[in-house]
């Protein structure tokens, strides 16, 4: 089994010279933001992720979470684990100063939760969740619900969960069911059975804050009609101490592909054993009837998160096959090899197979692309929430708005593709558990599904961000990337031009199912969601091309300007190139699958299948 080391060198590489560090620390609240200080950050970080959580990312998918009598009990090491964590300040990060946070920004959170997916997936959801409920209730929770439950969570001694799906309602929250009863002093009697639920019961933390999408007795029809409430594990006393159970349990948990130390729970509201019998007690977040608004702050930074799921998890995969195909020995070669082998030798390692330097090369290169866009959009994150500049503020947010989907989409996505293919480099032996290869592509799996299925965003993406909007965002992006392909291409470096073609070609493709979606959407949605997908896989792609061609530029100029890891900006280069000849190409293909395969799909009844 490898072990799993943080790519510090390329973290730093990417928020420094492609993302903007400098700029981030001109923001308000972030002039203590140094790159002194955030390399500190990520060093420690790394320590963490490597010496204490990557040692039980096997041992945790082959011992599970359990469950008896509605107690649940994760792995040997992982609730030790979490403490560490705590105690190491590291779910204070990004939470508000207010209420005992650190309040640093998304483009230094990023990272760290980042690294702590890499080294284990299934422990790195439950900081995830908590995170996205802080934000949900510091954005639209009164002030009596902040005091009571954000300082505690910020500082990691509570956690917190997010409720939506009912058996009958999977992604289509209109059909919840989950009932919401006035008690008249404020509160709410909730009953209604949730699954699905990340990290719904555990043995980490004393209480557990869930936050329930519910219906209020005599809401409206669909969406229109959801609130959202806070319903704790244990009820808080007005001293902050822990009070009564609450009528909330887990029934169940559930039997899965991967992730299986993540304790995936099904839970029961008002069904009887607390003392609180009749239905759980929950407090209202914001105005009744406006809960999938406000639950939308939580889904989308659990979007993004999960989207950094997928560069996680490959590059957890990548060192994986990299240290295979290192000791691995079969085969001839077919080209030249280090004089170290011998001459002519019988067999080698199969690093130097030309294929599997392609695979390898595929694996980094989408991790290296995936890891420099989020982190951007991280960094358009934090300018738009913390800018004082009106119009620059609703221009970033307008960029996010249109990158939440693509990264969450086009990411995880790839995940899947760079875990598959570390099976794939150990052959037969990646088939087998022992290796570890499999745990990496199992647990990927669930990204693409989590908070939105790949389509779903696909959806999201074709309709509000670029349909409605008449492709505004989209189009202002495609002139950004249109600047990069003029200047990279009347550089004089071989590669940059060679970026710079294949670039063109692919912006040329992304502009023109753009326009294809904008004047066709209004009238035909259904021929443009038929391949919203391609869309998002054709937006995807392009935009890791660019921000794949803009890290060549920078490696470039620190290379002339003898800065830096040589061999490391070498290599970037190279990545780089290979991303503009092995994945953009694929550009065209999908917008010719969006424009013209709509029919073939349409045309499919219910009686072909």
């Amino acid at each position: 089994m490898t072990t799993y080391t943080a790519p510090l060198k390329d973290i730093s590489f990417v928020l420094k010279h492609v993302v903007g560090l400098d700029e981030v620390s001109k923001l308000a609240g972030c002039e203590e933001v140094t790159e002194d200080l955030v390399e500190a950050i990520f060093s420690e970080a790394g320590k963490f992720s490597s010496e204490v959580l990557a040692p039980l990312n096997r041992s945790g998918d082959q011992e599970g979470a359990k469950i008896a009598n509605g107690v649940v009990t994760t792995p040997k090491g992982f609730k030790d684990a979490y403490w560490q964590y705590v105690e190491g300040g590291w779910s204070q990060l990004e939470a508000p100063v207010e209420f005992g946070g650190q309040g640093l920004p998304h483009v230094v959170a990023t990272p760290v939760s980042e690294m702590l997916g890499s080294a284990n997936m299934a422990f790195k959801l439950c900081p995830l969740l908590t995170l996205g409920a802080i934000e949900a209730l510091h954005q639209h929770a009164s002030p009596e619900l902040k005091e009571k439950f954000l300082p505690k969570m910020s500082a990691g001694q509570w956690t917190g969960t997010m409720n939506l799906t009912e058996p009958q309602a999977g992604s289509d929250l209109a059909l919840v069911r989950t009932k919401a009863v006035p008690v008249g002093d404020g509160t709410y009697k909730i009953t209604g059975q949730k699954i699905f639920i990340t990290y719904g019961e555990h043995d980490y933390t004393e209480n557990i804050i869930h936050l329930v999408l519910a219906r209020v007795e005599g809401a409206p029809e669909g969406v229109k009609g959801i609130s959202l409430f806070v319903v704790p594990k244990f009820l808080v006393n007005a001293d902050g101490s822990i009070g009564a159970r609450n009528d909330v349990k887990c029934a169940s948990i559930e039997h899965k592909l991967g992730i299986h130390a993540s304790p995936t729970c099904v839970m029961m509201y008002g069904e009887g054993g607390g003392n609180s019998s009749g239905g759980a007690i929950g407090y209202p977040v914001g105005e009744i009837n406006r809960g999938l608004e406000y639950m939308f702050v939580m889904m989308n930074a659990a979007r993004l998160g999960v989207g950094l799921e997928g560069v996680s998890i490959s590059e957890r995969a990548y060192q994986h096959a990299l240290v295979w195909a290192r000791e691995r020995v079969q085969g001839r070669p077919t080209t030249p090899v280090p004089a170290s082998l011998g001459q002519s030798p019988k067999s080698v390692p199969i690093i130097y197979h030309p294929d599997v330097k392609r695979m390898l090369m595929t694996m980094r290169a989408y991790c290296e692309a995936a890891r420099a866009l989020i982190y951007w959009t991280a960094k358009n994150l934090d300018v738009a929430e913390r800018s004082t500049d009106p119009a620059q503020q609703r221009f970033n947010q307008a960029l996010v708005d249109l990158m939440i989907p693509i990264v969450k989409g086009w990411s995880t996505e790839a995940g899947i593709q760079v875990t598959s293919l570390g099976v794939q480099v150990h052959g037969g032996m990646g088939f087998i558990e022992e290796t570890g290869a499999a745990q990496y592509y199992r647990d990927s799996r669930i990204s693409a599904i989590y908070e939105g299925t790949t389509g779903i965003q696909a959806n999201d993406l074709v309709g509000r961000k670029v349909g409605r909007e008449g492709g505004q965002t989209a189009l202002a992006l495609i002139a950004e990337m249109q600047k990069t392909v003029t200047h990279l291409a009347a550089a004089s470096d071989v590669n940059l031009k060679a970026i710079a073609t294949r670039l063109n070609t692919a912006i040329a493709e992304f502009k023109r199912a753009t326009d294809w979606i904008v004047t066709v959407y209004r009238d035909n949605p259904g021929a443009v969601n038929a391949g919203c997908v391609h869309y998002l896989m054709l937006a995807g792609t392009v935009c890791g091309g660019w921000i794949m061609a803009k890290s060549a530029e920078a490696a470039l100029g620190e290379l002339a300007a003898s800065r830096g890891d040589t061999d490391f900006l070498k290599a970037k280069v190279i990545t780089s190139r290979f991303f503009a000849d092995h994945i953009l190409p694929f550009a065209s293909g999908y917008a010719d699958a969006l424009i013209s395969g709509a029919d073939s799909v349409l045309a499919m009844e219910e009686a072909y299948f």
